[in-house]
C-alpha cells in the first residue's frame, strides 16, 4: 500500500457523512475567488468546483469500503 492509498483511505473516513458540509465549502470557496478577481477566471474556478465536487461524490459511496477491509 502506497501513502497515497494511505491518504486516500483517510480522506474517505473525515468525509463519511459529512459530504454535503464539504460540498457547500467548495462551493463558497469558489464563490469567493469568483467575487475577488471580478470573476476573471470564472470558468476554471466552475470546473474546479465541479471537479472537486464529484470527487466528493465517489469518495461518498465507498466510504465505508476501509474499513471493512481491515
Amino acid at each position: 500500500m502506497s501513502i497515497f492509498d494511505d491518504i486516500k483511505g483517510k480522506a474517505e473516513q473525515l468525509l463519511h457523512g459529512h459530504e454535503d458540509v464539504v460540498k457547500d465549502g467548495i462551493e463558497k470557496a469558489g464563490d469567493f475567488i469568483d467575487d475577488k478577481t471580478g470573476d476573471k477566471f470564472k470558468d476554471q474556478i466552475d470546473g474546479a468546483q465541479s471537479a472537486a465536487s464529484n470527487f466528493v461524490d465517489g469518495l461518498g459511496g465507498d466510504a465505508q469500503a476501509p474499513e471493512e477491509q481491515a
